[in-house]
């Protein structure tokens, strides 16, 4: 089993910046990628950042290219996301999610979300 906890959510006004933070433990050796998702009240559950574990590679959904910016720290089992330009809708509780398998689009393990909202 892996645990996920995310961190670092919070309140911000249009354009500020937040970082938020996932910490993985339990049994972690398996890692084949992470990614945030965001769902907003009413919403489905949206892509928003995936990393490989080994490569380091990155994919962003369209609506936060060349805002966000997702990293890793894979000696210490811990993703992070940098917003920066934030706008109103980016509100949202952000997940953390991992993947084991590299065969499949299915996340194994999830976070319980971190609440982010920004302001006008």
């Amino acid at each position: 089993q892996v645990q996920l906890g995310e961190s670092g959510g919070g309140s911000v006004q249009a354009g500020g910046s937040l970082k938020l933070s996932c910490a993985a433990s339990g049994r972690t050796f398996g890692i084949y990628a992470m990614a945030w998702f965001r769902q907003a009240a009413g919403e489905e559950r949206e892509f928003v950042a995936e990393i490989r574990w080994n490569s380091g590679s990155t994919s962003y959904g369209d609506s936060v290219k060349e805002r966000f910016a997702i990293s890793r720290d894979a000696a210490e089992n811990r993703m992070s996301l940098q917003m920066n330009s934030l706008k109103p809708e980016d509100t949202a509780v952000y997940y953390c999610a991992l993947k084991t398998n590299a065969y499949t689009s299915r996340y194994d393990y999830w976070g319980q979300g971190t609440q982010v909202t920004v302001s006008s």
